[in-house]
């Protein structure tokens, strides 16, 4: 592996100090090394093409056998005559890189000869210095080893005669990739008169702003701090005076920029402590939307789900282990108010993905976890506040999960892409209890299923299933769509909608990114190509992913869809960068500083009516724009609790809206059930249409914006209503067909659906032509209701 010469770096402070020893250049026979480690590495070699200054340890075997616990010890130092000049700091001066994989660390440690073991100097190093783990272990900017001064002055004589120090690292039996470190130098120093501030840290960090923190040294009144561009090194001035340190709020600072802090005590009279420091930080780049990162203490486990848990409409954080549900509820008057709800001991854990609805409609949320062995649904009781765990004995190797109402009965199933045998699922009886079904939706032998989202692409009122595959032969990643034929069948068509790709990819995000009625497609890629899919309304799609502006988005697994900046077009966040829609199919103001690369889980966590996000216990706050927006809570009567697979649909001034409510986006994670718009500079709505897999419609109109409406299945607009002598059908007693009489205008892009005297659909299609088979009908009395555009014409019939 490549190895680099690290730039040695002097603190300032120390130049006129006494050192103690000279530079450990390796190999040196002064020096030791001690531990145990592979029999085989690159062991503190020097850089063959440079010099010998820089050493490093190159942890290149894999596997359980590869320990490494590794010194490099100095020789003693005799701090006698440091201590009785007065000289009782004692600092080590040198820079490293490490690149860690897993549970590996590089600590400075001093030798106490009175109780024969090392001690911990400083805190021990856990993080990378130059980001990802690469195993190209000495790339990246080098970091100084900042430990700290070490005070001898309570030293005993042995302690003094007989001082070492070395440098362990210590892979805790965990797989890593090494360090490399300039060899390092010791220094004595006088003790400044004002005691060095500690604990310095910098947080919640925006594009003009960061919050700075320390610990003050004792007896200081006030502080003065530096913020420089990186790479500056210790001020040879003062810097700004303060009195508040905690935190000390930077502003003004410059977006996309690498800054450096150095703060020092002042105890007046021209008495100053040592600057201490750097810490270095990076502003994000400024964009459309910015995020601050906000910490939050979530309990251990698998924290993939913004979801409203308990029926309020607000966003909630959760949390799932063996034998609990952490729920961070969200208040309505801000924060969380956290609650830990026992559950008995889950036979699988959500290791692929995880999905939440109400399936069994008792006013409170339920989840299903997939795992790589089984499925496990966690049904929350009567009042939410425990759980009951159901897990088949079924194997099966989830991806993918989803809740939506694959027959339309009014119920939530649960679907499970499975990667190894086809798809399966599961039908709700309607009391809340799952069969187990494999089959039908999605059948290639050996799977591929890695990411299902439910959709209506045709615009035909029913809800269908896109599946994007990963890996194998080409037939098996060929990606899938599963086409709802409005009587509980699918049909599998993407090679006649152009969607066949047989692409490597872990999830796609339905939109209508140009806003022209009807859902569009991104399809991420996790390696190769991305690809922008458009609808063009006819049952076919057409490539436009050239000159979109998303070929340079990250590869990954996780892609989704919301108007981060309300502007009502619909945004990408893809792996963690967002791509701003122009409501035209294109997509400006790339931003890959904001998110985590995982994306995480959207919802609105302070009900303000901006996206934030979640993940890894952060939450990072969409600090909003001046746009408005309107959110969308939809209660099903008819249709399942959450009306999930409704259309919603928002008319302005300027337009239309769409969006297709969904348990289950991306690959991994859940997403909140609430639908969400931006506005832009709309100031009002003429109205929302909400389009329910009951086929039952409700118009709200002139909403308020700027806030949460909810609107709940069929209080609005009954099949009567629409009843009219304007829709002409005949014959009236029919056998076989129903021949329809209205203007052509009014036939065009027509969706009919037939309802039972009850209410209950019972069928939905496209109008093709202007005759009806209902030949498959009972004999009794039924409904007819055709829409077209904003039309909406209903008459009674009779099959004999």
């Amino acid at each position: 592996m490549k190895k680099i010469t690290l730039v040695l770096f002097l603190i300032s402070s120390c130049l006129s100090a006494q050192v103690l020893n000279q530079s450990a250049n390796w190999p040196n026979t002064n020096w030791t090394l001690s531990g145990t480690y592979d029999s085989n590495p690159l062991i503190f070699v020097e850089n063959p093409t440079v010099d010998s200054s820089t050493f490093s340890f190159d942890e290149d075997e894999a596997g359980d056998n590869s320990i490494n616990n590794i010194a490099a010890v100095s020789p003693v130092i005799n701090l006698t005559n440091a201590y009785n000049a007065g000289e009782t700091w004692i600092l080590v001066d040198a820079n490293y890189v490490i690149s860690i994989y897993q549970d590996e660390s590089l600590s400075l440690e001093y030798w106490d000869d009175d109780a024969s073991s090392w001690i911990s100097w400083g805190t021990p190093i856990t993080s990378n210095s130059s980001g990802a783990p690469n195993s190209n272990f000495c790339a990246g900017p080098p970091e100084a080893l900042n430990a700290g001064h070490l005070n001898i002055s309570a030293f005993t004589a042995n302690q003094l005669a007989n001082f070492q120090y070395r440098i362990h690292y210590n892979d805790n039996s965990s797989w890593g990739w090494g360090f490399c470190l300039t060899s390092p130098t010791i220094y004595s120093q006088m003790p400044p008169a004002c005691p060095n501030i500690t604990n310095l840290s910098v947080s919640n960090v925006s594009y003009d702003s960061a919050d700075i923190f320390w610990q003050a040294g004792d007896v200081e009144s006030s502080w003065e701090i530096a913020i420089q561009l990186a790479g500056t090194g210790v001020p040879t001035g003062s810097g700004e005076s303060t009195t508040y340190n905690n935190p000390y709020e930077a502003s003004s600072l410059l977006d996309n920029t690498t800054y450096e802090v150095y703060v020092r005590g002042n105890c007046g009279g021209g008495d100053y402590s040592n600057w201490i420091g750097p810490v270095n930080f990076t502003t994000p780049v400024l964009s459309r939307v910015n995020f601050t990162q906000d910490p939050i203490d979530v309990a251990s486990g698998y924290d993939l789900t913004v979801v409203d848990m308990n029926n309020d409409f607000l966003d909630d954080i959760v949390s799932v282990s063996n034998t609990n549900v952490n729920i961070h509820y969200q208040l309505s008057t801000g924060g969380f108010n956290e609650a830990n709800l026992p559950t008995p001991e889950a036979d699988f854990m959500p290791g692929w993905s995880m999905a939440a609805a109400d399936f069994d409609a008792n006013g409170y949320t339920d989840l299903v976890y997939g795992n790589t062995f089984g499925v496990t649904f966690m049904k929350a009781n009567d009042t939410g506040t425990a759980f009951t765990e159901i897990s088949g004995p079924e194997d099966v190797f989830s991806q993918r999960t989803n809740f939506v109402d694959i027959n339309n009965d009014g119920h939530l199933d649960a679907f499970v892409c499975h990667d190894v045998a086809p798809n399966v699922f599961y039908i709700n009886d309607g009391n809340g209890n799952l069969t187990f079904n494999q089959g039908g939706l999605g059948d290639y032998s050996s799977g591929g299923n890695y990411g299902s989202i439910w959709i209506d692409y045709d615009n035909d009122r029913d809800i269908d299933m896109f599946i994007a595959k990963c890996g194998g032969e080409v037939a098996r990643r060929t990606n899938q769509m599963l086409t709802n034929n409005g009587d509980g069948t699918f049909t599998e068509n993407a090679t006649a909608l152009g969607l066949d790709d047989p692409m490597q990819t872990w999830s796609s995000t339905w939109g209508d990114y140009d806003n022209d009625g009807d859902m569009d497609v991104f399809v991420g890629a996790s390696s190769g190509s991305h690809k922008l899919m458009r609808n063009n309304g006819n049952g076919t799609f057409t490539d436009v992913t050239s000159g979109a502006g998303v070929s340079t988005a990250p590869t990954g697994h996780e892609n989704v869809s919301y108007d981060f900046d309300n502007d009502g077009f619909l945004d990408i966040a893809c792996n963690g960068t967002i791509m701003y829609g122009k409501g035209d199919l294109t997509f400006e103001d790339i931003d890959n500083a904001q998110l985590s690369y995982a994306n995480g889980s959207f919802g609105d966590l302070n009900n303000d009516g901006f996206i934030d996000a979640y993940y890894n216990e952060t939450i990072y706050w969409n600090n909003t724009t001046p746009n408005n927006w309107i959110t969308i809570n939809t209660v099903g009567t008819v249709s399942n609790i959450h009306g999930i697979g409704a259309r919603v649909e928002i008319h302005t001034d300027s337009g239309t809206q769409i969006r297709d409510v969904r348990s289950g986006e991306g690959f991994k994670y859940m997403s909140t059930l609430n639908t969400h718009f931006g506005l832009g500079s709309q100031t009002s709505i003429n109205n929302i249409t909400i389009y329910w897999p009951s086929g039952i419609i409700d118009i709200v109109e002139n909403p308020t914006i700027n806030t949460s409406v909810v609107v709940v299945e069929g209080e609005t607009l009954g099949l009567d209503d629409t009843l009219t002598d304007n829709l002409i059908i005949y014959p009236n007693p029919t056998k076989d067909f129903l021949n329809i009489s209205l203007p052509a205008d009014n036939l065009e892009s027509a969706i009919y659906t037939i309802f039972d005297i009850s209410g209950k659909r019972v069928s939905n299609a496209k109008l093709d032509g202007s005759i009806i088979d209902v030949s498959y009908l009972s004999s009794g009395n039924y409904v007819l209701r055709i829409i077209s555009g904003n039309s909406i014409k209903t008459q009674k019939f009779i099959k004999q």
